[in-house]
């Protein structure tokens, strides 16, 4: 056996398995749908012998005709019987499907929001979609066979039974032939699970691409990339279809065997059928209800191809999905995690030194201390680690060495919803959800009351552009809220965090997107929001960072320097140079990080010459 075929069996057995841990919930609509195509199976097979016996009892052996009366009756009542469970049993298979389909979708959504930022970092959303759509779908179309096929299956063993009990040579001519049905079926079955597997892994990279198109499109516009786009996602589609053709020829080659097959069967019993009624050993009515047992087969059979066809993609969904769920969180309650106990939001960082998956350590050995009510600004050229202080406090990364502490106690002792509901974060790239500007606002309260959600709104200086809305607070946002500007985003996102009333407050970069002749609008805002909390302000705006009480530099993974705005002004040069970078881009638009030293350090000198 290749390592192919070691891995193909390996995904299978994955696959299968998360089917069977989908289906054992529901296992009782399962057994349920299985019932009632067991009685669904008992009437359909009934009727072809109902019917020989009406030919041979109620028209040719009763000239006066005074049974065929009651064996009409009696086929009606098995056709009613019929008919009743055909919908009960469809019933069950679909409630089982849709439920297994449901809960497979919560189970990975649930399952994606506790893995660790740096799963998320490297995951690409559309194959996550992919997943979450298409993979499971293909789940859904094989547990809603299951049933069904179980029921057509005990049709297709009843007519064997049946035509042996009525005559062993009509069997025999009509059942000749599923031998070799069964040989073309697991012939079928192990060339179609890689077909299904790779079709499978090419949806989820067209979803890729084209969810990055959508979400991107701003991008593709604003440099005229229609074009390429087109011919990336042009590119994948062609790949799906490829892979679709390829699936189309192997069942193409497949079914038709399964029409063909019972139809030399057919054949099979009108010849020798035809010869024993000629010679008085069988009756006319036993060869038409032996006729009917093999057009009965048919579509038993198809039902079955239809499930042969089915099964590789949706194993292979499922081994697709299990990649997921199988993934574990690194970031995750201890076993004996602990409430955060009351205090004033004392943060520590205590000889911490961290880095991202590249290798390189962002921080090293980082002392700092952030008393209750203090706040801080946290300064520093580009990549020198601002925004991984941020993201380190509400534990969205473990920290390689050292501790980070919230009140005396190690974040990584804490529960992490206890955590995060005491950091509250507003970040540079601002998010909003596709609601209501006042569902935004209370999204981490959504029970609150409108006098506190327009309390926080007022704080951070976003009341004013609201009620201007043409809804007011009511106002449906558009995808990521781009129906508003910039620093109207930033100053929803403020009144989110100002109104989960964190202990520790994060603003990373969170005026960024605020034009700076504005800035003082919500300047006085933050003011008043930070009065008295424990905040963290990642800041290049000399007039932002101005609002803290003391302002940290960063350089090299390591604070270098430390105190307030006014004195690093006038003792650090490494201070004004990041200052005079940073006002440069605000004022030419353009990253001043690229211009040459000296320049930079006379425009900070002129600066503070002022």
């Amino acid at each position: 056996m290749s390592e192919q075929q070691r891995e193909d069996k390996q995904r299978r057995r994955i696959g299968w398995g998360v089917m069977r841990a989908a289906i054992q919930p529901h296992r009782s609509w399962a057994w349920y749908g299985i019932l009632c195509g067991l009685f669904w199976t008992v009437a359909r097979v009934a009727i072809p012998k109902l019917t020989g016996l009406a030919i041979d009892h109620g028209i040719e052996g009763s000239p006066a005709n005074s049974q065929l009366t009651l064996w009409v009756s009696v086929l009606v009542a098995a056709g009613l019987v019929q008919a009743l469970f055909t919908g009960l049993r469809r019933y069950a298979a679909f409630r089982l499907a849709l439920r297994v389909e449901t809960d497979l979708r919560m189970k990975l959504v649930a399952h994606l929001q506790r893995l660790h930022f740096a799963f998320h970092d490297e995951a690409q959303t559309g194959q996550l979609m992919a997943n979450a759509n298409s993979d499971i779908a293909q789940i859904n179309n094989v547990v809603l066979l299951i049933p069904l096929t179980i029921a057509s299956t005990l049709t297709m063993l009843a007519v064997i039974v049946v035509l042996f009990i009525s005559s062993p040579g009509l069997a025999l001519f009509a059942l000749v032939s599923l031998p070799f049905l069964q040989m073309a079926a697991t012939r079928f079955s192990h060339k179609m699970f890689p077909i299904g597997t790779a079709l499978q892994n090419e949806l989820a990279r067209y979803s890729a691409v084209v969810e990055e198109t959508v979400t991107g499109i701003r991008v593709v516009k604003g440099f005229g990339a229609e074009a390429r786009q087109i011919e990336r996602v042009d590119e994948e589609a062609a790949n799906v279809f490829d892979r679709s053709i390829a699936a189309a020829k192997l069942r193409a080659s497949f079914l038709p065997l399964i029409d063909l097959l019972p139809t030399l069967g057919l054949v099979g019993i009108l010849w020798y059928g035809g010869n024993e009624v000629v010679h008085g050993r069988l009756s006319v009515g036993e060869v038409v209800a032996a006729n009917t047992y093999v057009l009965m087969l048919i579509w038993p059979l198809r039902m079955v191809g239809m499930l042969l066809g089915q099964i590789p993609r949706a194993i292979a969904a499922a081994a697709r999905i299990d990649d997921v769920l199988a993934t574990e969180s690194l970031v995750m309650d201890s076993a004996n995690a602990q409430p955060l106990p009351a205090g004033a939001g004392t943060v520590i960082f205590d000889s911490v030194t961290f880095g991202y998956r590249d290798g390189r350590d962002v921080l090293v050995d980082m002392n700092l201390v952030v008393h209750g009510g203090e706040s801080i600004a946290i300064v520093g050229a580009t990549a020198s680690g601002k925004s991984t202080i941020a993201r380190l406090i509400p534990r969205f990364y473990d920290v390689g060495d050292g501790q980070i502490t919230i009140d005396g106690c190690d974040v990584r002792t804490l529960r992490l919803h206890d955590l995060r509901q005491a950091v509250g974060l507003v970040f540079e790239d601002t998010f909003l959800f596709s609601q209501s500007v006042r569902d935004n606002i209370a999204f981490a309260d959504p029970q609150c009351e409108f006098a506190g959600i327009e309390r926080a709104a007022r704080l951070a200086g976003a009341h004013d552009f609201i009620v201007g809305l043409p809804d007011g607070y009511e106002t449906l946002l558009g995808q990521h809220g781009y129906t508003l500007s910039g620093g109207q985003r930033q100053r929803i996102a403020i009144a989110r965090a100002v109104l989960a009333d964190p202990r520790v407050l994060i603003l990373d970069d969170a005026t960024s997107s605020v034009d700076p002749s504005k800035e003082h609008e919500i300047r006085a805002a933050l003011g008043e929001v930070m009065r008295g909390r424990t905040t963290i302000i990642i800041a290049h705006r000399p007039a932002t960072i101005a609002l803290a009480d003391r302002v940290v530099l960063l350089g090299g993974g390591r604070i270098i320097e430390d105190g307030t705005h006014e004195e690093l002004l006038v003792s650090s040069e490494a201070y004004r140079e990041v200052l005079a970078r940073a006002e440069l881009l605000d004022a030419e638009g353009s990253d001043a990080e690229g211009l040459p030293d000296k320049v930079v350090t006379a425009h900070a000198e002129s600066q503070d010459q002022r």
